[in-house]
């Protein structure tokens, strides 16, 4: 039995600029009796920042079942969990998924540090309509599950959010452009926040000229605008055709 006192705080954590780390998760990590991270020195860094000096122990894609037995004796304990990776949220498109999940399923209580996030901050600089939208992460590597993917979601229509390492950003601009075509608007929101900051809108034929003459560097987030209903061709009999698969690519 998971302690009432015990809980699972999952943080979201800079994705650039450390200023942007909120009141209360600074207070959360300073109280904190653990804090499990995708990367340790990534999060001591962080911490180191702060002031801050807390248990660290790893946490990632490679030991994040193995850590869940000894998370939930914690809890168990009534101790005070942070989950933290190493920008952005666990859980989206980053470990953290099954720790949540095994501390729900246990009668546990997690509760979410808010904070910086790539997707909405991309959104807010897209300047494409989020009413609605949808996350895909990062879309499979090959051509063709990609272009099969991009199509799916150009069939449901609506503005698109996905991630992308920069070496592979010129490839998911061609596979768009077959996609959704040359002249479709679209954003390219790069290491927001940073230093080197860069959001560039246009076509996706003039995004990949430009990133085709000056190599992208850091990390990318790519939005694809809306599909208008009145224009798109067969529009309402693909978005018909995709229903219950939105959320699967990435």
């Amino acid at each position: 039995m998971i302690e009432p006192s015990g809980c699972l705080y999952v943080l979201a954590t800079p994705i650039g600029h450390l200023g942007d780390l909120t009141l209360r998760a600074l207070e959360t990590l300073r109280e904190a009796d653990a804090i499990y991270a995708e990367d340790t020195r990534h999060t001591g860094l962080l911490l180191r920042h702060y002031g801050i000096s807390r248990p660290l122990i790893s946490c990632h894609q490679h030991n994040e079942v193995k850590r869940i037995p000894e998370i939930l004796e914690r809890l168990q304990r009534g101790e005070q969990v942070v989950l933290a990776t190493d920008a952005g949220t666990p859980g989206v498109s980053d470990p953290g998924l099954r720790v949540v999940e095994a501390v729900l399923k246990a009668g546990g209580r997690v509760s979410p540090l808010p904070g910086p996030s790539a997707v909405t901050a991309a959104l807010s600089v897209a300047g494409f309509p989020a009413s609605p939208f949808a996350f895909a992460g990062f879309l499979p590597r090959k051509k063709g599950p990609q272009k099969r993917a991009l199509q799916m979601w150009k069939d449901v229509g609506v503005t698109l959010v996905l991630f992308e390492a920069a070496p592979r950003l010129l490839r998911l601009l061609e596979n768009a452009m077959e996609v959704y075509g040359r002249e479709h608007q679209g954003t390219v929101a790069r290491e927001l926040t940073k230093k080197f900051e860069e959001v560039r809108r246009g076509t996706l034929e003039d995004l990949y000229r430009h990133y085709e003459k000056e190599e992208p560097r850091g990390e990318c987030t790519v939005v694809l605008g809306p599909i208008s209903k009145e224009i798109g061709p067969n529009t309402k009999g693909a978005s018909e055709g995709a229903g219950g698969q939105p959320g699967q690519p990435g």
